[in-house]
């Protein structure tokens, strides 16, 4: 399994930015998004299930929507009235299980600044 996300970039405080996280590879289930910011440690941002359950950190409740396409493996979060503390790297995770064990898998992390 890879993990492929893209759609950082540099955006202005109150701006939007999508995230994309495609999945080649076997299927997996619950997948998603942590961020590191400069000096801290990694966080869970939110994640969703198959199903399309969902749970957020308290900081980004009702800017932050994680969504998932299982036809096409893709997850998203779209980020809504950035913050600059929002500016971190971000990195989409998937579960998977098989025989009997749980793999995890990261993919590289993608960079979103937000600038004030």
């Amino acid at each position: 399994v890879q993990l492929q996300a893209s759609g950082g970039g540099l955006v202005q405080a109150g701006g939007s930015l999508r995230l994309s996280c495609v999945v080649s590879g076997f299927s997996v289930g619950v997948m998603a998004w942590y961020r590191r910011s400069p000096g801290k440690r990694r966080e869970l941002v939110a994640q969703i299930t198959r199903g399309g359950k969902t749970n957020y950190v308290d900081a980004v409740k009702g800017r932050f929507f994680i969504s998932r396409d299982n036809t096409k493996r893709t997850m998203f979060l779209q980020m809504n009235s950035l913050k600059e503390e929002d500016t971190a790297v971000y990195y989409c995770n998937a579960e998977r299980r098989a025989n009997g064990e749980w793999y995890d898998y990261w993919g590289k992390g993608t960079l979103v600044t937000v600038s004030s």
